[in-house]
């Protein structure tokens, strides 16, 4: 997924596009030692070249192989990718659209390999369940404790709020007599 600054100005005002499959499982395994797995990535797009920049419109596929957060099952993790990335050929004032990414061109030669490597790690997310994992959905608990979801939390909160400690309802209900007796 490398190419020349010559061979992309062959392609100037025309659209150039290509379908390219590339292996990135060890270095992706390198550098996140959660991923198990990572299937052959494949990357297809189109390049807009012109005599300043080259816009490459990206759409990258693939799966992971992630272990399950709770039961440590493998999980195929699949990701969908668009990214629209530009190559500036010469350095110039250039507006930038929010959702373009500016990258240098190094030694005359535009390599989508780091670029596909980085978008792809970025993707990687911080937790996956399993279908079974997503079936039960009873949380670990044990003797005076347990594992909530953020709602259960809060729910849980509510109810305590509710509640009368028991060693002030007496108190409570000596407050409710003397109002009883002053409204008389």
């Amino acid at each position: 997924m490398k190419w020349t600054i010559a061979e992309l100005h062959k392609y100037e005002y025309k659209a150039m596009t290509f379908d390219k499959t590339i292996d990135l499982a060890e270095e992706l395994k390198k550098a996140d030692p959660e991923i198990r797995a990572v299937s052959p990535i494949r990357v297809q797009g189109r390049a807009d070249v012109d005599s300043h920049k080259v816009a490459f419109h990206l759409h990258i596929t693939g799966t992971f192989t992630l272990p399950c957060s709770r039961t440590l099952a493998d999980v195929e993790y699949p990701f969908d990718i668009h990214s629209i990335e530009t190559f500036l050929l010469k350095p110039l004032d250039y507006e930038v659209d929010e959702n373009e990414e500016i990258h240098e061109v190094e030694g005359g030669v535009i390599d989508l390999k780091p670029v596909v490597y980085e978008l792809v790690l970025l993707e990687v997310p911080i937790q996956v369940f399993s279908p079974e994992a997503e079936k039960d959905a009873s949380l670990p608990s044990g003797h005076d404790w347990e594992v909530m979801t953020e709602d259960q939390l809060y729910e849980a909160r509510e109810r305590e709020k509710e509640k009368i400690d028991p060693r002030l309802a007496d108190l409570a209900k000596l407050l409710q007599k003397d109002e009883d007796e002053k409204q008389k």
